[in-house]
Protein backbone atom coordinates (compact mmCIF):
# COMPACT_ATOMS: atom_id res chain seq x y z
CA UNK A 1 0.00 0.00 0.00
CA UNK A 2 0.94 3.30 -0.71
CA UNK A 3 2.73 4.91 2.38
CA UNK A 4 1.54 8.35 3.34
CA UNK A 5 3.20 10.25 6.02
CA UNK A 6 1.14 11.17 9.24
CA UNK A 7 -1.31 8.49 8.70
CA UNK A 8 0.24 6.44 11.62
CA UNK A 9 -3.21 7.16 13.77
CA UNK A 10 -5.60 5.64 11.28
CA UNK A 11 -5.19 1.81 12.48
CA UNK A 12 -5.66 2.60 16.16
CA UNK A 13 -9.45 3.40 14.55
CA UNK A 14 -10.01 -0.21 13.39
CA UNK A 15 -8.21 -2.26 16.30
CA UNK A 16 -10.71 -5.33 15.68
CA UNK A 17 -10.60 -5.12 11.95
CA UNK A 18 -7.20 -5.16 11.98
CA UNK A 19 -6.47 -8.02 14.07
CA UNK A 20 -9.08 -9.87 11.87
CA UNK A 21 -7.48 -9.17 8.33
CA UNK A 22 -3.85 -8.68 9.10
CA UNK A 23 -1.52 -11.29 7.81
CA UNK A 24 0.37 -13.23 9.52
CA UNK A 25 4.44 -14.26 8.81
CA UNK A 26 5.63 -17.31 7.49
CA UNK A 27 6.91 -19.80 9.59
CA UNK A 28 10.61 -20.16 7.31
CA UNK A 29 11.23 -16.12 8.42
CA UNK A 30 11.23 -16.85 12.13
CA UNK A 31 13.33 -20.27 11.43
CA UNK A 32 15.80 -17.51 9.50
CA UNK A 33 15.60 -15.19 11.99
CA UNK A 34 16.27 -17.38 15.37
CA UNK A 35 19.12 -19.50 13.29
CA UNK A 36 20.55 -15.67 13.13
CA UNK A 37 20.30 -14.89 16.65
CA UNK A 38 19.16 -17.56 19.24
CA UNK A 39 16.26 -16.06 21.90
CA UNK A 40 15.78 -18.01 25.09
CA UNK A 41 14.06 -17.10 28.43
CA UNK A 42 16.80 -15.21 29.44
CA UNK A 43 16.38 -12.51 26.20
CA UNK A 44 15.19 -9.23 26.56
CA UNK A 45 13.32 -8.44 23.21
CA UNK A 46 11.44 -5.15 22.13
CA UNK A 47 9.17 -5.00 19.49
CA UNK A 48 8.36 -1.83 17.81
CA UNK A 49 4.60 -1.23 16.28
CA UNK A 50 3.22 -4.60 17.13
CA UNK A 51 -0.41 -3.26 16.26
CA UNK A 52 -2.22 -6.81 17.13
CA UNK A 53 0.33 -8.93 16.86
CA UNK A 54 0.96 -10.47 13.78
CA UNK A 55 4.61 -11.33 14.30
CA UNK A 56 4.42 -11.96 17.89
CA UNK A 57 3.42 -15.25 18.93
CA UNK A 58 6.60 -17.09 17.67
CA UNK A 59 8.78 -14.38 19.77
CA UNK A 60 6.86 -15.36 22.71
CA UNK A 61 6.72 -19.14 22.51
CA UNK A 62 10.26 -18.79 22.98
CA UNK A 63 9.81 -17.88 26.42
CA UNK A 64 11.72 -14.20 26.23
CA UNK A 65 11.00 -11.06 27.76
CA UNK A 66 9.05 -9.30 25.37
CA UNK A 67 8.21 -5.69 26.04
CA UNK A 68 5.98 -3.98 22.84
CA UNK A 69 6.05 -0.40 21.79
CA UNK A 70 2.39 0.74 20.52
CA UNK A 71 1.83 4.09 19.00
CA UNK A 72 -2.60 3.27 19.26
CA UNK A 73 -4.31 3.23 22.66
CA UNK A 74 -6.74 1.25 21.34
CA UNK A 75 -4.14 -1.31 19.88
CA UNK A 76 -2.28 -1.47 22.88
CA UNK A 77 -5.12 -2.23 25.17
CA UNK A 78 -6.48 -5.05 22.46
CA UNK A 79 -2.71 -6.48 22.34
CA UNK A 80 -2.72 -6.39 25.78
CA UNK A 81 -5.44 -8.49 26.39
CA UNK A 82 -4.89 -10.83 23.63
CA UNK A 83 -1.11 -11.62 25.16
CA UNK A 84 -2.87 -11.64 28.85
CA UNK A 85 -1.69 -15.22 29.60
CA UNK A 86 1.93 -14.44 28.57
CA UNK A 87 3.52 -13.37 31.94
CA UNK A 88 7.03 -12.31 30.12
CA UNK A 89 5.24 -9.74 28.26
CA UNK A 90 3.96 -6.04 28.67
CA UNK A 91 2.72 -2.95 26.23
CA UNK A 92 4.04 0.43 26.61
CA UNK A 93 1.60 3.50 24.86
CA UNK A 94 3.33 5.47 23.00
CA UNK A 95 5.52 6.43 19.39
CA UNK A 96 9.13 4.88 19.45
CA UNK A 97 10.29 8.37 19.54
CA UNK A 98 9.39 8.59 23.19
CA UNK A 99 9.98 5.18 24.61
CA UNK A 100 13.17 5.42 27.00
CA UNK A 101 15.49 2.13 27.53
CA UNK A 102 18.87 2.28 29.21
CA UNK A 103 21.59 1.35 26.62
CA UNK A 104 22.43 -2.55 25.76
CA UNK A 105 19.29 -3.45 27.13
CA UNK A 106 18.10 -5.83 24.38
CA UNK A 107 19.07 -8.57 22.68
CA UNK A 108 16.77 -8.49 19.75
CA UNK A 109 14.68 -5.35 18.32
CA UNK A 110 12.60 -6.18 15.66
CA UNK A 111 9.60 -4.52 13.54
CA UNK A 112 7.04 -6.33 11.52
CA UNK A 113 5.15 -3.64 9.09
CA UNK A 114 5.90 -0.97 11.03
CA UNK A 115 9.59 0.94 10.53
CA UNK A 116 9.22 2.97 7.76
CA UNK A 117 6.98 5.15 9.64
CA UNK A 118 9.82 6.51 12.07
CA UNK A 119 12.32 8.89 10.94
CA UNK A 120 15.44 6.74 9.69
CA UNK A 121 17.95 8.31 11.81
CA UNK A 122 16.31 8.42 14.86
CA UNK A 123 15.55 5.28 14.38
CA UNK A 124 18.58 3.44 13.50
CA UNK A 125 20.50 5.28 16.08
CA UNK A 126 17.74 4.88 19.17
CA UNK A 127 17.84 0.92 18.24
CA UNK A 128 21.38 0.96 18.06
CA UNK A 129 22.28 2.34 21.34
CA UNK A 130 19.50 0.32 23.39
CA UNK A 131 20.83 -3.10 21.61
CA UNK A 132 23.60 -5.15 23.83
CA UNK A 133 26.59 -5.82 21.97
CA UNK A 134 26.33 -8.49 19.39
CA UNK A 135 22.56 -8.04 19.86
CA UNK A 136 20.21 -7.99 16.94
CA UNK A 137 17.57 -5.62 14.98
CA UNK A 138 15.31 -7.04 12.27
CA UNK A 139 13.00 -5.60 10.33
CA UNK A 140 10.07 -7.33 8.09
CA UNK A 141 7.17 -6.29 5.43
CA UNK A 142 4.56 -8.44 3.58
CA UNK A 143 4.30 -6.47 0.24
CA UNK A 144 1.40 -7.72 -1.39
CA UNK A 145 0.78 -7.37 -5.20
CA UNK A 146 -1.60 -9.16 -8.28
CA UNK A 147 -0.53 -7.23 -11.59
CA UNK A 148 1.79 -9.53 -12.85
CA UNK A 149 -0.78 -12.73 -12.37
CA UNK A 150 -1.41 -12.89 -16.22
CA UNK A 151 -4.96 -14.49 -15.30
CA UNK A 152 -6.12 -11.22 -13.59
CA UNK A 153 -4.95 -7.95 -15.43
CA UNK A 154 -8.18 -7.41 -16.73
CA UNK A 155 -9.30 -7.45 -13.06
CA UNK A 156 -6.32 -4.93 -12.24
CA UNK A 157 -7.88 -2.69 -14.96
CA UNK A 158 -11.12 -2.95 -13.90
CA UNK A 159 -9.61 -1.97 -10.22
CA UNK A 160 -7.84 1.08 -11.09
CA UNK A 161 -10.52 2.35 -12.75
CA UNK A 162 -12.21 2.67 -9.20
CA UNK A 163 -8.95 3.84 -7.63
CA UNK A 164 -9.11 6.90 -10.70
CA UNK A 165 -12.22 7.68 -9.55
CA UNK A 166 -12.39 7.51 -6.07
CA UNK A 167 -8.87 7.53 -4.70
CA UNK A 168 -6.85 9.79 -6.91
CA UNK A 169 -9.29 13.13 -6.53
CA UNK A 170 -8.04 12.52 -2.64
CA UNK A 171 -4.68 11.54 -2.83
CA UNK A 172 -3.70 12.59 -6.08
CA UNK A 173 -0.79 12.21 -6.91
CA UNK A 174 -0.61 9.03 -5.35
CA UNK A 175 -0.69 5.84 -6.81
CA UNK A 176 -2.57 2.81 -4.56
CA UNK A 177 -1.59 0.83 -7.86
CA UNK A 178 2.04 0.43 -6.25
CA UNK A 179 0.76 -2.33 -4.15
CA UNK A 180 0.30 -4.17 -7.31
CA UNK A 181 3.85 -4.04 -8.22
CA UNK A 182 6.83 -7.22 -7.04
CA UNK A 183 8.86 -6.10 -4.30
CA UNK A 184 12.34 -6.84 -5.92
CA UNK A 185 15.08 -8.46 -4.24
CA UNK A 186 17.24 -4.70 -5.08
CA UNK A 187 14.83 -3.14 -3.17
CA UNK A 188 15.46 -5.57 -0.03
CA UNK A 189 18.99 -5.64 -0.42
CA UNK A 190 18.86 -1.81 0.03
CA UNK A 191 17.08 -1.57 2.96
CA UNK A 192 19.38 -3.77 4.61
CA UNK A 193 22.39 -1.69 3.50
CA UNK A 194 20.83 1.15 5.50
CA UNK A 195 22.09 -0.22 8.52
CA UNK A 196 25.58 0.10 7.52
CA UNK A 197 25.32 3.44 7.62
CA UNK A 198 24.53 3.76 11.75
CA UNK A 199 27.25 1.11 12.76
CA UNK A 200 25.77 -2.46 12.27
CA UNK A 201 27.40 -5.12 11.03
CA UNK A 202 26.98 -8.20 9.26
CA UNK A 203 23.68 -7.34 7.11
CA UNK A 204 21.42 -10.58 5.70
CA UNK A 205 18.20 -10.33 3.78
CA UNK A 206 15.93 -12.92 3.37
CA UNK A 207 12.79 -12.91 1.41
CA UNK A 208 9.76 -15.60 0.81
CA UNK A 209 6.81 -16.06 -1.37
CA UNK A 210 3.43 -17.07 -0.91
CA UNK A 211 -0.32 -16.17 -2.32
CA UNK A 212 -3.93 -15.75 -0.51
CA UNK A 213 -6.80 -15.23 -1.80
CA UNK A 214 -10.07 -13.10 -0.86
CA UNK A 215 -13.43 -13.40 -2.38
CA UNK A 216 -14.83 -9.50 -3.04
CA UNK A 217 -16.23 -9.05 0.52
CA UNK A 218 -13.06 -10.41 2.51
CA UNK A 219 -10.70 -9.33 0.03
CA UNK A 220 -12.32 -5.28 0.43
CA UNK A 221 -12.27 -5.79 4.83
CA UNK A 222 -8.95 -6.34 4.10
CA UNK A 223 -8.14 -3.18 2.11
CA UNK A 224 -10.12 -0.84 4.48
CA UNK A 225 -7.48 -1.35 7.01
CA UNK A 226 -4.86 -0.01 5.01
CA UNK A 227 -4.24 3.72 6.42
CA UNK A 228 -4.68 5.70 3.36
CA UNK A 229 -8.02 3.59 2.84
CA UNK A 230 -9.12 4.63 6.56
CA UNK A 231 -8.42 7.76 5.73
CA UNK A 232 -10.32 8.73 2.95
CA UNK A 233 -14.00 10.23 3.23
CA UNK A 234 -16.24 7.63 3.81
CA UNK A 235 -18.18 8.15 0.72
CA UNK A 236 -15.29 7.52 -1.53
CA UNK A 237 -13.89 4.51 0.64
CA UNK A 238 -17.60 2.90 0.08
CA UNK A 239 -17.80 3.79 -3.30
CA UNK A 240 -14.66 2.39 -3.77
CA UNK A 241 -15.12 -0.67 -1.81
CA UNK A 242 -18.35 -1.26 -3.90
CA UNK A 243 -16.73 -0.81 -7.03
CA UNK A 244 -13.74 -3.27 -6.15
CA UNK A 245 -16.49 -5.57 -4.99
CA UNK A 246 -18.16 -5.55 -8.53
CA UNK A 247 -15.08 -5.98 -10.46
CA UNK A 248 -13.89 -8.68 -8.29
CA UNK A 249 -17.33 -11.17 -9.26
CA UNK A 250 -17.74 -9.34 -12.31
CA UNK A 251 -13.77 -11.42 -13.05
CA UNK A 252 -15.09 -14.88 -10.92
CA UNK A 253 -15.14 -13.80 -7.44
CA UNK A 254 -12.22 -14.04 -6.22
CA UNK A 255 -8.48 -12.32 -6.00
CA UNK A 256 -5.41 -13.73 -5.39
CA UNK A 257 -2.65 -11.88 -3.92
CA UNK A 258 1.33 -13.09 -4.39
CA UNK A 259 3.14 -11.84 -1.15
CA UNK A 260 6.59 -10.88 -1.13
CA UNK A 261 8.04 -10.89 2.16
CA UNK A 262 11.25 -9.61 3.46
CA UNK A 263 13.26 -9.92 6.58
CA UNK A 264 16.42 -7.57 7.08
CA UNK A 265 19.08 -8.41 9.96
CA UNK A 266 21.88 -6.53 11.13
CA UNK A 267 24.29 -7.00 14.52
CA UNK A 268 25.58 -4.49 16.71
CA UNK A 269 29.29 -5.52 17.46
CA UNK A 270 30.68 -6.94 20.17
CA UNK A 271 33.45 -4.36 20.05
CA UNK A 272 32.32 -1.18 19.31
CA UNK A 273 35.44 0.03 18.23
CA UNK A 274 35.61 -3.20 15.59
CA UNK A 275 33.18 -0.65 13.55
Amino acid sequence: MPVIKGLEWTFDTVAKEFDRWSPTYNSELYKDLFAYKEINMNSNVLEIGIGTGQATVPILRTGCNLTAVELGKNLAEFTRNKFKEYKNFSVKNMAFQDFCAESSSFDMIYSAGAFHWIPEELGYEKVFDMLKPGGVFARCTIHPYYRNNNRQEKLFDDIQKAYKLHYNPIYHPADPSEIFHEYSAEQAEARAQISLKYGFTDIAFKMYYRERTYAAEDYTSLISIYSDHIALPKSNRVALCNDIKKAINAHGGNIVLRDVIDIEMARKPSDRTAI
